[in-house]
């Protein structure tokens, strides 16, 4: 039988890959931590009608990526393809707002869309997300995206841009909905397939095409700021007004509209140009109607999730990082010294030393030459004889010092050992 590989759309995150993971990880907890932003870990998958409502149904998320199957009790179950919709559908069965205070969650994990694979695009793809619930002020709107700058530049990105517009309110929505209607109409016979579709069911998803023909077209389409009420314009102004006092650089993109129905107010984009095509790091708005739509009391919010597998081709980019090194690289020779390596790996881990103990059995010289390759500083050596005498020899790699130890020296001396190891 053929070996069994994995889906196309999925990949394994191996070893040297993982430490970027870690990093960003790493520095997010520490970045939300202080703005007292809580972790939140809702299931992976939901009912079906929770996308299809939140999402909205004429967008391609929930007509042509999600991944949906029905259960064994008939009831229509879809992997989450994002991470909003399933904080929110806790925050009102949790009755997170129940005291009116704020919400700051954030979460990580993998999402999943049934999209065309590519560089830094999945189909089985992962987030980290931050959701700020019951603040309709623009001083939330800010909070937000400079938490995701500070992300950013706490892991050493640099050649960002941030995106910056408007989608206003239902009202204004509507009316700049009907605006462009009109104006494509004419050129519906130009527009490529997606957008001829969808001209009446998501029309300002056509500002999103990457056709050139229908491109040229919407460069000419009506801007929705132009279609802004006055309490609209001014949160808008109020955001700009605080991006500028924090310092963080932005442009207005009028064509800025996000692909999911729930945005109000702001929406926004950090990109690279390093990626390409596939230029968005991070991309989320304001989104005051989605707690009520999907059954809670209305309530205003906000958030953003940062793509994991774009930021860390950026990272790969930036720099190098390899999997950490072990304090120890434990070698053993013969039953009763392999035994006693064991154990003697497992007092050294449980004091707070990385250890590597070497399972092979193999002759010295081999081990030896896989202890150098370890990366660790020093070498812990049993053999027969050392066994039989509750011995161990201790060697430094880059000097090659040796020196034979009692086992319980070795244990007198652990603030000297960990003080030379660094």
């Amino acid at each position: 039988m053929g070996a069994i590989r994995a889906l196309r759309g999925t990949r394994d995150i191996l070893p040297p890959e993982v430490v970027y993971w870690q990093q960003v990880e790493q520095v997010a907890r520490g970045v939300f931590a202080r703005a007292s932003y809580q972790e939140i870990r809702p299931p992976i998958f939901e009912q079906t009608e929770l996308f299809a409502r939140g999402i909205g149904e004429a967008t391609d998320v929930v007509g042509k990526e999600m991944y949906t199957f029905s259960d064994r009790g008939d009831r229509s179950i879809t992997l989450r393809p994002e991470g909003t919709a399933g904080v929110v559908r806790a925050f009102i069965e949790q009755n997170l707002g129940s005291q009116g205070n704020v919400q700051r969650l954030w979460y990580t994990g993998p999402m999943f869309r049934y999209e065309r694979p590519q560089a830094g695009r999945q189909r089985q793809f992962h987030q980290v997300g931050a959701e700020l619930l019951g603040s309709g002020s623009p001083v939330a709107d800010v909070e937000v995206i400079a938490l995701a700058t500070d992300i950013l530049r706490e892991l050493g990105l640099r050649s960002l841009k941030l995106d910056l517009n408007s989608v206003g309110n239902k009202g204004d929505r509507t009316r700049y909905r009907q605006a462009l209607i009109d104006y494509l109409t004419p050129y519906q016979s130009e527009l490529d397939p997606d957008s001829q579709d969808r001209l009446t069911r998501n029309p300002l998803r056509i500002l999103d095409s990457k056709d050139q023909r229908t491109q040229e077209i919407t460069q000419g389409a009506p801007s929705i700021l132009d279609y802004l009420e006055p309490e609209s314009q001014s949160h808008f102004e109020q955001v700009q007004q605080m991006l500028t006092d924090l310092d963080i650089a932005y442009q207005i993109n009028p064509r800025l509209v996000r692909g999911l129905d729930y945005y109000t107010h702001t929406a926004f984009e950090i990109q690279s140009d390093d990626l390409g095509a596939q230029a968005t790091v991070c991309g989320g708005g304001r989104y005051d109607g989605l707690v009520a739509e999907l059954g809670g009391k209305e309530t205003p919010a906000v958030g953003w999730a940062i793509g994991m597998e774009r930021l860390i081709l950026l990272l790969q980019d930036l720099q190098t990082q390899s999997p950490p090194s072990p304090n120890f690289y434990l070698v053993s020779r013969g039953d009763r010294a392999q035994a006693q390596a064991l154990v003697l790996a497992q007092k050294l881990r449980y004091f707070g030393f990385t250890v590597e103990l070497d399972l092979s059995g193999a002759a010295f010289g081999k081990q030896f030459k896989r202890a150098d390759r370890s990366g660790a500083p020093a070498c812990l050596i049993i053999g027969e004889t050392e066994a039989e005498q509750q011995q161990v020899n201790l060697k430094w790699l880059t000097s090659q010092e040796q020196e034979t130890l009692t086992q319980n020296e070795l244990f007198s001396r652990l603030d000297q050992l960990k003080a030379k190891i660094g």
